[in-house]
């Protein structure tokens, strides 16, 4: 679903043709997106009604498509980014899709999806540090050691994202 929120994120910008609409969303993620995957997407919200196709003549070229968000599609995107799919915020580029299209949420929305984050990570330290404390091997306790590191660095981050959008929105620290 990263994807699907990246291409209708990119078009509710402005209309794109594919490749601007690849190689924006490989800019915003630094994950290469096939052919394959793009456009049997962009034919499925087509078909869906949150996407319109049209045609931009070229000189001494054939036609290119060209994609633009409907109102229908605008609805979707808000619904993908707000609405956390069970285990969605678990899959860190799910939860970055979301993150760099927080201006489309409100600033409850934006606290709900880190929320919905920080649940997942404290779900997972806390399987991390039971492996951890199990562990005698040497390596792979060092291994694990980091790896709670890593989910406590996140957390923290969370945390200042969380109070920076509390602060703008002028609501109180719960």
């Amino acid at each position: 679903m990263w994807i699907d929120i990246l291409l209708l994120a990119e078009l509710a910008r402005g209309p794109r043709h594919g490749y601007e609409l690849r190689r924006e969303v490989e800019a915003a993620t630094g994950h290469a997106l096939s052919n394959n995957s793009l456009y049997p997407r962009l034919r499925q919200f087509v078909d869906g009604g949150a996407v319109l196709r049209g045609s931009e003549e070229q000189e001494a070229k054939p036609p290119r498509h060209v994609y633009s968000i409907t109102d229908v599609g605008r609805e979707l995107l808000h619904e993908m980014l707000a609405e956390l799919p069970e285990g969605g915020v678990d899959e860190s580029r799910e939860f970055h899709a979301r993150l760099v299209n927080f201006a489309w949420l409100s600033p409850e929305e934006q606290l709900a999806v880190l929320d919905a984050r920080d649940r997942v990570l404290m779900h997972s330290r806390d399987r991390v540090a039971a492996l951890a404390s199990a562990r005698v091997e040497q390596w792979s306790r060092l291994a694990l050691d980091h790896g709670i590191v890593r989910i406590d660095a996140d957390r923290a981050w969370l945390a200042e994202l969380r109070a920076e959008i509390q602060r703008k929105a002028g609501l109180s620290e719960s």
